[in-house]
């Protein structure tokens, strides 16, 4: 397959097929749609889009706003910008890490199977030209997220013998700048034992013996969504060879991580994930910890949180949060993260479930991209 050069690794040939791009396509006017949580291959996309790639078909799609996140890194934040200015598209970006929260220490959040244990995240963030403190706190998100993903390689090595990645030759050629996530090490498994047993009978033997599931039920060889799914579930979450309990030293506290967006600017944001949770039943009370601490947005990924068709209890407990986030005055940001095989590009705001609460998306956004432009 020929990769599109606007995902290519070098950030000259990227740009220079944008600008070809601005000045060849025709785009549609801007509608209400909004994705203000996309991630980039700067952490993971399972369609490979490059910052400027998800800016491009975000105008092409009609989008009011376009955001990007990614896990630990703001890598992408500079082609980002300059993409939007390019194709006038409104704009933010963030990044996504995890966090201790000392106060929840016993209860479950939205990191499953881990008590105290948070995604958060810093929205708004306008240059990579930060204060040296925030710099080095940086830094040692990158340095903390390289070491997890090496030291799990070495586990799933030990697991997966004699199937077994070097890091450096495997995995990081996989990404445009090293940082990779349990997505890339998955993919990384999956290619190599592609390679080392190119007989498909011999392929599904492996995994069958390794991953405890029956030959004919291994889905998606060699390096599809099923079978990617199942290496990580299998070999990297919880109950997998390859897992750690984390503890409140794996993790900065969120206060620190908070600390350091509003050092860069930015803005504090909350995660939620679908309200089922032990914590997140006791939403007000954390969403008051984080407040303390500097958190003023808010994050949702809507499609995962309703059933078309459906009014369920998902649905009831994502309205529920939307008016919470009203009621305390949090702009709410909204987007399908991109980050897994068969999510979409943009939320259905049209649908009868999402429709309703459009309107706060798309306020939310707004505000971000309000904020992040004075701040530019």
């Amino acid at each position: 397959m020929i990769q599109d050069p606007i995902n290519d690794f070098d950030y000259e040939v990227r740009l220079r097929t944008l600008r070809e791009r601005v000045e060849t396509e025709t785009f549609p006017k801007a509608g209400s749609f909004v994705n203000a949580h996309a991630h980039t291959f700067f952490s993971f996309n399972y369609r490979g889009y490059s910052p400027s790639c998800f800016a491009l078909e975000a105008k092409k799609q009609g989008l009011d706003m376009g955001g990007i996140v990614d896990f630990d890194v703001l890598d992408g934040l500079e082609e980002f910008w300059t993409a939007s200015r390019l194709l006038d598209l409104k704009a933010c970006v963030g990044i996504e890490s995890r966090v201790f929260v000392p106060e929840f220490a016993d209860r479950v959040i939205n990191s499953p199977g881990e008590p105290g244990i948070s995604y958060h995240m810093g929205t708004g963030f306008t240059t990579a030209d930060i204060p040296p403190e925030a710099q080095a706190f940086l830094d040692g998100m990158r340095t903390t997220s390289e070491e997890r993903n090496r030291a799990m390689v070495g586990r799933v090595n030990a697991f997966l013998a004699p199937l077994v990645l070097d890091y450096d030759a495997d995995v990081v050629p996989l990404t445009p700048k090293g940082n990779a996530t349990e997505r890339h090490l998955c993919l990384a498994y999956a290619r190599k034992a592609a390679g080392d047993f190119p007989e498909e009978e011999s392929l599904r033997a492996f995994w069958s013996e390794k991953l405890g599931v029956a030959p004919d039920d291994l889905k998606d060889l060699p390096d599809g969504r099923a079978m990617t799914d199942l290496i990580r579930a299998k070999t990297m979450k919880q109950g997998g060879a390859g897992y750690v309990q984390p503890d409140s030293g794996s993790f900065p506290k969120m206060a620190e991580m908070n600390d350091f967006v509003l050092k860069c600017g930015a803005l504090p944001t909350f995660t939620w994930l679908d309200g089922t949770s032990q914590g997140e039943q006791a939403l007000e009370e954390l969403v008051e910890i984080g407040r303390s601490t500097g958190v003023v947005v808010f994050n949702v990924i809507p499609d995962r949180n309703y059933t078309p068709g459906s009014p369920d209890r998902k649905l009831e407990n994502l309205r529920q949060v939307v008016h919470l986030t009203e009621d305390l005055g949090l702009p709410l940001l909204g987007g399908t993260e991109m980050n897994s095989p068969g999510q979409k590009f943009v939320d259905d705001f049209g649908s009868e479930e999402l429709a309703p609460l459009h309107p706060a998306f798309l306020r939310g956004s707004q505000i971000l991209h309000a904020h992040s432009t004075l701040q530019r």
